[in-house]
Parts: C-alpha cells; structure tokens; sequence
C-alpha cells in the first residue's frame, strides 16, 4: 500500500507566512476577523463576479439557455467559495455562528460521553489492519471498538481476531455476506456509546480525530452528526489518486462546509462519521432493510443516514411506526428533532482511492445510485429546511441530472450540427472553474503543487464520470457490498 503521510507537515516559508497570518487572524476581535476575511474573499473572488456581470450585460444576445447555465455555474462555485472562506466555522474549534432556534430542546451531552467507533468489514486482509490500529490510537480515553466480519474470505477474519486478543476490541463473525448496512446494524446493536462513530476499512483515522467530533457535540447540542474530514491515504500512487485528492479536498473544505454554514451538509461520509445515539438509533432498521423501486437497496449509503438524522422531523415517525417491532425501536422511542448536521475540518481520515480506471468507475457508479436513491427521499423535505440548505441542495441535484444532457450537446451536439466554437468555449469554463477549486487548495496547502491537478479533474468529471449518471438510473438494481468491483 503506497502512502501518503498524513502526519507530515511542511515549514517552507508559504508556510511560515500562513502560521504568522493565522495567528494575527485569531487575535482579532471576531467581528473584526469575519469581517476582513469577507473583505479577502470577495477581493479574491472578483474577477469571476466581473465574468458573471459581463455574461449577465450580454444575456439578451446570446443563446439564453446555454448563457443562463454558465452563469448559473459561476455563480454557484462563487457562493460556495464566499461561504467556505467566510461564513464556515469547525464546530470542534468554535462556537457556531448559526444556531438552532429553540436549543433547549436538544439534550446536552456529558463533557466525556462514551463513544462507540464501529467497522464493517469483507475481504480487506491488506488494509484493515492499519484501519484498527488508527482506531485503537485514538487519543479519546472512554472507546468501545467493534468490528464485523460479513463473511470474509480472504483471511480478514484471523486478522482481526488477532487484534482483539491484542488490543481489546470487541469482534462480530457473520457466517454469511449479509451486507454493509446489516453488518454495521449487528454493531449498532451491542454499541454502548452515547455517540457512534463509522468509519470504512482501508481508512486511517487521525488520533484526535473521534475527540474532535466529539468536542463538537459536547459544545454543541443541537448537532445530530459530523463529518471528518477526508483526503487519499495513497495520494502519490499514481496521476488518478493525485487527482482524487485534490478532489477531495475541495469536496470536503468547500462544499461540505457551504453546507454546514446551515447545519445542513447532505451526506456524512463514511470514513469517518460520529452521530448522536438518539439522532439515528430508531432509524437503523430502516437503513438497514431500505428498498428502492421495488427491490432492496444494499448499498451503505452514507447519504441515506444522513438523511434520517436531518428529516426525521418530517419523516421519523413513518419510519418508526413501520419498523415498530424492532428492539432499536422498541426499547427506546426517541423523540424526532431538527437536527443539525456539520462538518468539522480538523477531523483528519485517510482513505485509500482507487489507483486504477475500473474500480474508479465502479466506485462512481455506486455513489450516483447512491444520490438518485437519496434524491427521491431527502428531496423530499430539504426545502423544509430553509432557503439556504434549499438552494445548495436542489442547486447540487439539478447541476448533477443535467450535466449529461449538458455534456452531450456541448461535447457531441454541437460540433456535429451547430459550431465546434461552442465545445471550446464549453471546455474553457470546465477548466476556469477547476482553477478556482485549484486555487482554493493552494491556499489552504501552500507549498503542495497537487493544486494543479483539480482543473483536470473538472475535465475528467465533465468528459467522462458524467455519463455514469445514466447508465446508474438503469442498473439501479445491481447492488453488491464491495467496493472493488460490480
């Protein structure tokens, strides 16, 4: 396994700078600081604003649908930058800005709740040792670590079986493959903490990541979830996981904190995921026997779980009636509340992309079942929850549906029956917008030349994972546990 280091750290003078910078920035006043660093990021951001107004002067003469969606891209990456940059706070570090309404209905959490960090696992002999053992590191005192082997094959089962004679952990064997979502419910089931904590097999887990979502929580009740923060552990094995990494960084540090600005991020990813007990505990029957036009879904979907934690209020009492005999149920009924769900991103994980075309691609194909499944229900009451979760939501579902539709008559349609001008133009914007987001990981990793790789792989998503869309709706119904092949 070729790997990044994910303790490294750089003292270049990119570095230096960035360090004095930060610290003159939290000796402020803080309406002092979110007022320069709105000042800053505005500065930043102008030369795109001055491309929006002059596409915007030039509307009435252009072709409008196709002029209407290159501003409405712009203007979307140019949001979620403003938001990123000036209004997200790390609920582990902070105080949030934005708080719910009425706090006194969300029950306070002692100062050191017992956590619970669950695994599910199937054939990882290579790599889950490295995962349990960041488990094990972690630097929170009151731990209880599960692990489920779902039929395992390849020795993963002996692996972790010396480890729990080693390090204590708490092992399950299912005889046969029952699924992901079923196996982390069987761990759910003996979990004992007051906050339960997911992450994947070829992950590694930063020591004080678990501390800091958990000091999220303490300090902020109302939040039912918090999603770590992801980049590749195997950044440097080849030119498809440099551009992953760098993808993933601007997913994590500028979508998933847009979307926190409003204690509404969509999806708590996998690697590492921390949720208060009572936020998900009755839904965990529901997750695990989902079905979705008319056959089971078997896929983990880390979206679906957030959903229940940020819908419940709306939709909580339908799921809990429907699986009423369920001890996770039964035994204890917990009220539904508009929870809030955030992103934290000190709350280091690393996790092993896929180094080679094909597990790519059938990676892509599972996360967009994954969003099409979770459309139909999240869709469903996100405008609940207020105009600006609204906004970054249904904006993200429709750019994702038409972006096919879109490809196909810039890159096909046009040069074909109307101008091959249109395709350049087309390819140009994909490649001014990658610069943004490459840009914006220059300057949260000065020193780290990775930045270059993000405007290709604006080009690699437009040109190829965009056509996976499609052919996801129509095999929607395949669905297996793993996550090499289909």
């Amino acid at each position: 396994m070729t790997s990044a280091t994910p303790t490294s750290t750089r003292t270049g003078p990119e570095s230096r700078v960035q360090a004095r910078l930060g610290s003159a920035l939290e000796a402020m006043d803080p309406l002092e600081r979110a007022g320069l660093v709105r000042l800053l990021a505005l500065t930043a951001l102008l030369p795109v604003l001055l491309l929006i107004a002059e596409r915007a002067v030039r509307l009435p003469y252009a072709s409008g649908l196709l002029t209407w969606y290159g501003i409405s891209v712009l203007t979307g990456t140019t949001t979620l930058l403003y938001l990123a940059y000036t209004q997200y706070d790390d609920p582990a570090e902070r105080t949030l800005r934005r708080r719910a309404r009425t706090l006194e209905e969300f029950p306070a959490l002692p100062d050191q709740p017992r956590v619970s960090f669950l695994l599910a696992v199937k054939d990882e002999v290579g790599n889950v040792e490295a995962c349990i053992r960041s488990m094990a590191a972690s630097d929170y005192p009151d731990l209880q670590i599960v692990a489920v082997d779902d039929g395992s094959s390849d020795g993963t089962g002996a692996v972790l079986e010396r480890l729990s004679d080693e390090l204590g952990i708490t092992v399950i064997r299912c005889e046969h493959n029952i699924g992901k979502k079923a196996a982390l419910v069987k761990a759910c089931a003996v979990a004992d903490g007051q906050v339960l904590v997911f992450t994947d097999s070829d992950c590694v887990v930063a020591p004080d990541a678990v501390r800091r979502c958990v000091q999220a929580m303490v300090r902020h009740p109302e939040l039912g979830a918090v999603s770590g923060h992801c980049r590749a552990l195997n950044a440097n094995a080849s030119i498809l996981t440099r551009l992953q990494d760098v993808w993933y960084e601007g997913q994590f540090r500028i979508a998933k904190a847009a979307e926190s600005v409003f204690g509404s991020v969509c999806c708590v990813s996998g690697p590492l995921a921390a949720f208060r007990r009572e936020a998900i505990y009755n839904y965990l029957p529901a997750w695990a026997e989902d079905r979705f036009a008319g056959a089971p879904f078997r896929f983990a979907t880390d979206r679906q779980l957030t959903g229940y934690v940020l819908g419940q209020a709306w939709r909580g009492r339908a799921l809990k009636d429907r699986h009423a005999a369920s001890p996770f149920v039964a035994q204890h009924d917990y009220p539904e509340r508009r929870w809030l769900v955030s992103y934290s991103r000190s709350a280091g994980v690393w996790t092993n992309v896929p180094s080679h075309w094909r597990p790519l691609l059938h990676q892509q194909v599972r996360w967009k079942k994954s969003f099409i499944r979770n459309l139909f229900f999240t869709g469903a009451f996100m405008w609940r929850r207020g105009p600006g979760p609204a906004l970054l939501y249904y904006g993200h579902a429709l750019w994702v549906m038409a972006a096919p539709a879109l490809v196909f008559l810039h890159l096909v349609w046009a040069p074909l029956y109307w101008s091959a001008a249109l395709a350049v133009l087309y390819l140009a914007g994909v490649l001014l917008k990658g610069c943004l987001w490459g840009l914006a990981f220059r300057l949260d990793n000065p020193g780290d030349r990775r930045w270059r790789y993000r405007p290709l792989m604006s080009l690699l998503s437009c040109c190829v994972l965009a056509w996976l869309l499609p052919y996801a709706a129509l095999t929607l119904r395949r669905g297996i546990w793993t996550r090499t092949s289909e």
